[in-house]
């Protein structure tokens, strides 16, 4: 979705003395820039940083079939906050930071990793063009964003899959404009659904070659919450027929849950709904890692005579990093058919 969990913690290391939304989501700007409805997507200059905004990630999902006939799932995501609205941006006292999660999830096992790193020492990075995310030795880089090579590792698992994109980049939300509550805050972002995946797993009981789908995720904002919404419940769904949506629910302890989704067509024309339109009933509840999570959905989109089951290919899919999460492969049926991702926050 993405207001990626990870940027939690960047808050917290700026200073925020007080909880306001999930985990300080909510604070105010405070000197930051803003997102802007009229601002328009330029390319390749928008696959890079944004040092004047306070958050923002590349993440990346993938839904991936093993030649040992299992399925597997595997997320790459990168994050870079500032810690002052403005200064230096070379050497040590670089006012962004850096973290970086890798997961992959197999039937029975959910493997995790987590790197950190200060900007302004080459430790981590991104450039746009050529395109070049970067920690430590993760990296997810080509030539241009439409062929990619992904890589990361951790002590018991390892990956390496080549992205190649079949369909172009699309705005979420109005022209990119993500609208996160009613009060207004929102996000710039925009996704690459489409990409075919090959490549390679590395397991405890040895490597397994792997092809499939991914979804790349682009987000940046300096307040991308209400400062009473709790969490949220996110989905990414490619269906078998070509099509794909994106859709959320941010949980709020004063108000009703607020929905957005984009409807995105085979040829990749996104159709955005606001507030109301998609909707995501939790069906069963397990207990993760002491905690209740919902990992068995009724997700609708009326207008799309969307209505499928999700459920979790591993329900075990517990990001145990500074600040832990649920996240992880899935499968659908219904009136469509098909695999995605689901990333929960804020179930304590």
């Amino acid at each position: 979705m993405n207001v990626r969990i990870c940027a939690l913690l960047f808050l917290f290391w700026a200073g925020c003395a007080n909880a306001q939304g999930f985990a300080n989501l909510g604070t105010d700007a405070d000197g930051y820039a803003v997102p802007d409805p009229a601002y328009r997507f330029e390319f390749p200059k928008d696959h890079g940083p944004h040092p004047d905004f306070r958050i923002e990630w590349w993440y990346v999902t993938a839904t991936l079939s093993g030649a040992d006939g299992k399925d597997y799932g595997v997320q790459w995501t990168l994050f870079r906050s500032a810690i002052a609205a403005d200064g230096p941006e070379d050497g040590w006292e670089s006012r962004q930071i850096w973290m970086g999660h890798a997961g992959l999830t197999t039937p029975d096992q959910h493997f995790v990793a987590e790197r950190f790193a200060r900007g302004g020492i080459g430790q981590a990075g991104v450039v746009a063009d050529p395109f070049e995310a970067w920690i430590d030795e993760w990296q997810l880089r080509g030539p241009d964003f439409d062929s990619l090579n992904m890589t990361a590792q951790g002590s018991d698992f390892a990956f390496s899959l080549d992205l190649s994109a079949t369909g172009p980049l699309v705005p979420q939300g109005k022209n990119g404009y993500s609208v996160k509550s009613s009060a207004g805050q929102a996000s710039h972002y925009y996704s690459q659904p489409f990409y075919t995946v090959t490549g390679r797993l590395d397991l405890p009981s040895g490597p397994v070659d792997v092809s499939g789908n991914a979804w790349l995720d682009r987000e940046w904002s300096s307040q991308p919450l209400s400062e009473s919404q709790t969490g949220w419940d996110w989905f990414s769904l490619s269906m078998n027929d070509g099509a794909r949506l994106m859709g959320f629910r941010l949980r709020d302890n004063r108000a009703p849950a607020y929905t957005s989704a984009t409807w995105i067509a085979p040829d990749g024309t996104p159709f955005p709904y606001d507030d109301g339109a998609f909707r995501a009933e939790p069906l069963d509840v397990v207990d993760v890692a002491g905690r209740s999570v919902p990992t068995r959905w009724r997700v609708t989109l009326a207008d799309r005579d969307l209505d499928v089951t999700v459920d979790a290919l591993n329900d075990q899919a517990w990001m145990a990093t500074a600040f832990s999460y649920w996240e992880g492969p899935v499968r659908f049926d219904g009136t469509h058919q098909g695999r995605g991702y689901l990333e929960m926050t804020g179930y304590e």
